[in-house]
């Protein structure tokens, strides 16, 4: 990830980054083919001890926002697509509290895995995902979207992926089939001032538990 220009005066994501995010979304979509949705209350596929079982999937309906309580986020998403040279659009250099949604890809909540992406900080302040490498396992976040639901899913891991070597499969792709799953990712690793990037990308994964909690409930 790197340095926004002057203007902008923020930290976005290298083209090559975005890409990669592309390609491994691109793969997903080639997985998922042919996949059969569970319909009863809980998804097939083991979790993690500790961890609770995952919930069938929900009807598709797109996101409008995203809340980890255990770590202070609550913000809106927009929809993001791709630009002229086929990587996804950050969020808006002049909103770092807005999340980002690759709109064409899966809702969260349905069947697949949904992804959002947020800035780590600006030039000069933190912005909306700064905190997200201090989640932890079992913690919970939830999406509130258009139709009025909420899809809340349970973090399963936190993890750093190194941008040298980095394995778009392994970061993002589908971990049980048939299962809701959600990935949020930001900036991490350390700061190369020579690159003007990241090191790194901190990828939250998470996966379908509940459902119904009526928005505006505290959370």
């Amino acid at each position: 990830m790197s340095r926004a220009g002057a203007a902008a005066g923020g930290r976005l994501l290298t083209f090559a980054a975005w890409a990669v995010l592309v390609l491994g979304l691109w793969l997903w979509g080639r997985q998922l083919t042919g996949v059969a949705v569970p319909t009863a209350g809980q998804a097939d596929g083991a979790v993690g001890p500790g961890l609770p079982a995952a919930h069938a999937p929900m009807p598709g309906s797109s996101p409008q926002r995203v809340d980890v309580p255990s770590i202070g986020i609550q913000a809106p998403v927009i929809s993001r697509s791709l630009d002229k040279d086929g990587a996804i659009e950050p969020p808006p250099y002049g909103s770092p509290g807005t999340v980002g949604w690759w709109g064409a890809g899966t809702q969260p909540g349905a069947a697949g895995t949904a992804l959002m992406v947020g800035h780590v900080d600006t030039k000069s302040k933190p912005a909306v995902f700064f905190g997200l490498s201090s989640a932890q396992r079992g913690e919970k976040v939830r999406v509130v979207r258009a139709d009025g639901s909420v899809a809340e899913f349970t973090i399963e891991d936190v993890r750093v992926y190194e941008r040298a070597g980095f394995d778009p499969h392994k970061a993002y792709g589908q971990r049980v089939a048939g299962r809701a799953e959600l990935r949020l990712v930001t900036c991490g690793g350390s700061y190369d001032k020579a690159a003007k990037e990241y090191t790194a990308n901190v990828v939250v994964s998470a996966y379908l538990t509940g459902t119904g909690v009526p928005a505006g409930t505290a959370v």
